[in-house]
């Protein structure tokens, strides 16, 4: 498993559960479980922009 593998599917989860959260935070009308939702779902978008880049800056030493 490379480390842009694992940056992606970090991000993955991040927003899902970030989802999830928010769900719950209006479901309990509470703001402070929905605003710690959007705080992970913003963490999963930035490590999906790390990936990104990691991808992109990424060199074929086998050759």
């Amino acid at each position: 498993m490379t480390d842009e593998f694992d940056d992606h599917e970090k991000a993955k989860a991040n927003r899902q559960d970030g989802k999830i959260k928010e769900k719950i935070g209006d479901a309990t009308d509470d703001p402070s479980m929905k605003a710690k939702g959007k705080l992970q779902k913003a963490k999963g978008d930035l490590q999906e922009i790390i990936g990104d880049a990691k991808d992109a800056l990424k060199v074929d030493v086998s050759s």
